[in-house]
């Protein structure tokens, strides 16, 4: 008989609900309404991409962070315009998001949110606690942020194009080791999360940077050594890090995944449950949904 020890603990799933929200949102048609005239596509995409994820993978370990919205973030504490480049979710969007926090108990999945941290956070933490058990973790997104997360034996699975980056693999995708990803980003800073960086410093001159530096610290505290390595326009790069400083490390507090929030949470409590049929033919008598993801929901049954 195996001793315990030997044996490999099967992955725990963390899915990046907005990535799969959004993308339905966007691609199914709105003309896929309610009895009462509501849009419910993104609710479509979104639980025929989960179901589909369940029936391919099975997986005895998993969960689904939602984002609660951006006013009460803690980022937004610390830099008010972050994200304030972002137009409101549509009403119908919002209303979406909460119907597929009830299709995923459905499915018996569980679903966290947050006011005061975004699903970024969420997998972190419970990512952290996850490799604390023994597990590794497979992190189910296509936002390049959360590739810090990944560790060794973990996956990066970009789900939508089915291409997945294992740890040794991230850096030759995104440009940076996962540990120094966050720094990367902070230099860098994202337009699309109204994130300012350092000026000039641009993908290639920052994956550059963290080759030769371990974090946005290590790089401060010996500065001229930039100055020394092979690096393009080094004088004008090292005249913004110095003048920039600031905004660097406001920056990397803000691309920094948190992963030790208050969650209170065991891993057995992601532990996948057999679906409740009841529940979810009950919601998609409300919203109108045919046999696709009935159907799908009884092949799951029979799975469990």
């Amino acid at each position: 008989m195996l001793n315990s020890d030997f044996l490999v603990q099967r992955p725990v799933y963390l899915i990046d609900a907005s990535v799969f929200v959004f993308r339905a949102w966007h691609s199914v048609p709105l003309d896929l309404v309610d009895p009462d005239g509501n849009a419910v596509n993104a609710l479509h995409g979104f639980s025929r991409f989960l179901g589909e994820l369940i029936e391919r993978v099975r997986p005895e370990h998993i969960a689904v962070a939602f984002d609660a919205g951006l006013v009460t973030s803690f980022r937004k504490r610390l830099y008010p315009a972050y994200k304030a480049n972002r137009e409101p979710a549509p009403v119908d969007l919002k209303r979406q998001f909460l119907l597929c926090q009830r299709v995923c108990a459905g499915l018996g999945i569980a679903s966290f949110v947050s006011g005061d941290y975004e699903a970024d956070d969420i997998i972190g933490t419970l990512a952290t606690r996850a490799r604390a058990e023994g597990h590794k973790v497979v992190i189910v997104t296509r936002d390049k942020d959360l590739s810090q997360l990944v560790r060794p034996g973990d996956e990066y699975w970009d789900y939508i194009s089915d291409k997945r980056f294992p740890y040794e693999r991230i850096a030759d995708r995104f440009g940076v080791r996962p540990e120094r990803m966050a720094c990367f980003l902070a230099l860098m800073g994202d337009a699309v999360d109204n994130i300012p960086g350092v000026p000039g410093v641009g993908r290639k001159t920052a994956s550059t940077l963290f080759y030769h530096f371990e974090s946005l610290n290590h790089l401060y505290n010996d500065l001229d050594r930039v100055l020394k390595i092979k690096l393009r326009n080094a004088g004008f790069v090292c005249g913004q890090l110095r003048d920039y400083r600031e905004s660097a490390f406001l920056a990397r507090q803000l691309t920094e995944i948190a992963c030790d929030m208050p969650l209170d949470v065991e891993l057995a409590q992601l532990r996948r449950r057999p679906p409740d049929l009841g529940e979810l033919n009950k919601l998609y008598d409300t919203v109108g949904f045919g046999r696709l993801l009935r159907n799908q929901a009884e092949r799951i049954t029979a799975l469990s």
